[in-house]
């Protein structure tokens, strides 16, 4: 019986474990949107993840949506990422880079020249992003002209030979939480009426042509991509037949051969049960296709719950997102069934080592058999 605590392999990437630790942003990039020594030293700390998904990323300046994320498209972010492979790989983990575009969940103040956010629409997110002033309203975008969607996947191609320039295993395309891809699939974002809107098969271009520019330009063994069916995040409304949606991309994509696909289950950071969605079915699609890529699932899950998930082959892997903020050392206590810390809800966003990099590790470790007591964990 396969566990949770077993390598794997999964197109080019090879892992110690089964435990992914889910992007998690936390605005503590440098000047210029440039990683730090001290992002190397926070994941080097959670090296013993199986897989790290380090944090969004926007492949352009037009791409970000929140203060102090960082970025890969300049040279100068190239050699901070590589600061962070170098310390991930020193200590004997695997990482790839999250990929990521917001589109509409953006302010005027993070946009070069103060333009307005791209988006598949004109109508406005009606929720916040952080700015340097706080919390503010996000600005209404418009929508991107047909002449420029190659514009936007090649920036995609560009930000993935970059990651792999600066050391990293692979990249995930960021296509969820009510982002740029996601407000091209769903009709609720989506009220174009050219050739990426209307239809499913429309809906689904965008996405899928930025898939095929990437597994073609750095191949189809180091990338993966993130999705979330039903996730109401960033004012992403309901799609009008999710399961028939997310279905149709996934048999699409089914053919790259991805190296993993990564499922949020539910509401991100929320009920699992927000709507009803077969994720089997969705999963069924993906093997189909490709039998030794990996299907990574995520949101709330115990530590019984993701010792079952593998052992029964509903998935290969499970992501944990806010765990591992508190927790650097929580494969460890996973396999023990050890106590977490708790997070520090006040030092998420922005600042120093203070909530980043202060957590400790257990000391000592629990001796192997210890009891495996329930654990409640939330991701986010």
């Amino acid at each position: 019986m396969t566990c949770l605590f077993d390598p794997i392999r999964f197109g080019d990437i090879a892992a110690a474990n089964r435990i992914v630790m889910a992007p998690l942003t936390r605005n503590r990039a440098g000047p210029h949107a440039t990683p730090t020594a001290l992002m190397a030293s926070y994941y080097a700390q959670r090296a013993s993840a199986g897989l790290i998904v380090a944090e969004a990323t926007q492949i352009s300046p037009e791409g970000q949506g929140y203060f102090g994320t960082p970025g890969i498209y300049s040279p100068q972010q190239v050699a901070g990422w590589g600061g962070v492979t170098d310390a991930v790989h020193a200590n004997g983990g695997k990482i790839v880079l999250q990929l990521w575009h917001v589109g509409r969940i953006s302010h005027i103040s993070l946009q070069p020249q103060g333009q307005p956010p791209v988006s598949s629409t004109a109508r406005r997110a009606d929720c916040k992003t952080f700015t340097a002033k706080g919390f503010e309203d996000t600005s209404t975008p418009r929508a991107l002209r047909l002449d420029e969607s190659p514009r936007v996947i090649a920036d995609y191609v560009h930000a993935a030979r970059l990651a792999i320039d600066a050391g990293f295993d692979g990249i995930e395309v960021h296509c969820a939480n009510g982002y740029l891809l996601e407000q091209f699939l769903r009709d609720s974002i989506n009220d174009r009426t050219d050739s990426y809107g209307g239809t499913r098969e429309n809906r689904t271009r965008l996405p899928v042509e930025v898939m095929t520019a990437i597994v073609t330009a750095i191949g189809a063994g180091r990338v993966g991509v993130r999705m979330s069916p039903v996730t109401p995040v960033n004012d992403a409304g309901q799609d009008s037949d999710a399961q028939g949606l997310f279905n149709l991309l996934v048999e699409q994509l089914a053919p790259l051969k991805l190296a993993f696909i990564h499922v949020i289950e539910g509401a991100t950071g929320g009920a699992r049960d927000v709507a009803p969605f077969d994720y089997g079915a969705l999963r069924s699609r993906y093997k189909r296709g490709n039998e030794h890529g990996a299907w990574i699932v995520n949101n709330g899950y115990t530590r019984e719950m993701a010792l079952e998930a593998v052992a029964t082959g509903a998935a290969d892997m499970v992501a944990f997102g806010r765990p591992f903020i508190a927790n650097p050392d929580l494969v460890a206590r996973l396999r023990h069934g050890a106590a977490l810390a708790a997070v520090k809800t006040d030092t998420l966003y922005g600042g120093g080592a203070s909530g980043y990099t202060d957590y400790p590790a257990l000391e000592p470790a629990p001796a192997e058999g210890a009891a495996a007591g329930r654990v409640a964990l939330m991701d986010y």
